[in-house]
């Protein structure tokens, strides 16, 4: 993989990332439309979220140096303990299918991320007309039923064409939240699986030796991917304040899904 394209990933990566699109999806489509020829290129996309885990810890920084206080100084456990429920079914779910997902050709074909991108973005569009629980404040008062709801809803995320952030921020709405509120609970919760995706990177032999081999392109797209991502976290959480602001993304989201499969479909009958 050359510069350009490494740049042209981790531009993607920072962009899709946060905002509700789909990063697996976006990184997906680039490789299908631009041809991309690269070894291992499934451990790049793993290698640009160290740029992106960044991101997170950096705009997050006050939030999660507050909750550390709440454990320690003031024994209020609550928003740590929903945090963890959240994550334990994708960590879980990652942990036994995340390489057969990865690996199978129908999870990375072009029609199974178009489906996934479109179902979605479907949902975003209706989403304010469906049944919601009772409205919370903010995340602070989900209680762990509802937190453990959003985590399952969170491991179809695994699924490329999905998106972390949009099943999460879903799921969140489902469950009471505000658009707002719901995408800062769903990127707290993202950052331990992040963290852990970020962390299986170097205790692979092969994942460090890629590491090793291809810093050149690693270093410079997961830069953009950080400067970026904190540009695209800014946007979103001030974004997500207007009203049924989600039904833009799912516009956008069936779209570009109607677009890629109808020309793949076009192309492939010539």
């Amino acid at each position: 993989m050359n510069l350009w394209q490494a740049l042209l990933l981790g531009l993607v990566q920072g962009l899709t990332e946060f905002i509700p699109v789909s990063s697996s999806g976006h990184l997906e489509l680039v490789e299908y439309l631009f041809n991309f020829q690269a070894d291992n290129f499934h451990i790049f996309l793993e290698c640009i979220n160290l740029g992106t885990l960044l991101a997170l810890l950096i705009y997050f920084r006050r939030r999660i140096w507050k909750i550390l206080c709440d454990i320690f100084r003031e024994r209020n456990y609550r928003l740590a303990i929903n945090l963890v429920i959240t994550t334990i079914p994708a960590g879980l779910a990652g942990l036994l299918l995340g390489d057969l997902i990865s690996e199978n050709p129908f999870f990375s074909s072009i029609i199974t991320v178009c489906a996934a991108m479109g179902i979605v973005g479907l949902l975003m569009m209706v989403i304010d007309y469906l049944p919601h629980l009772k409205s919370l404040k903010n995340e602070d008062q989900l209680t762990p039923v509802r937190a453990l709801i959003i985590g399952i809803l969170q491991v179809f995320a695994l699924i490329p064409g999905t998106s972390r952030s949009g099943t999460t921020i879903i799921a969140g709405r489902l469950m009471g939240l505000d658009s707002e509120s719901a995408a800062e609970y769903s990127f707290l919760a993202s950052i331990p699986i992040m963290g852990a995706v970020c962390l299986r990177l170097f205790l692979s032999d092969t994942s460090r030796a890629y590491l090793a081999a291809n810093l050149g392109t690693l270093i410079p797209a997961n830069l953009v991917a950080f400067l970026v991502g904190l540009i695209a976290l800014r946007f979103l959480l001030r974004y997500l304040k207007k009203p049924k602001s989600l039904q833009t993304f799912g516009r956008y989201r069936v779209i570009v899904a109607c677009l890629v499969l109808g020309a793949t479909l076009i192309f492939a009958s010539l």
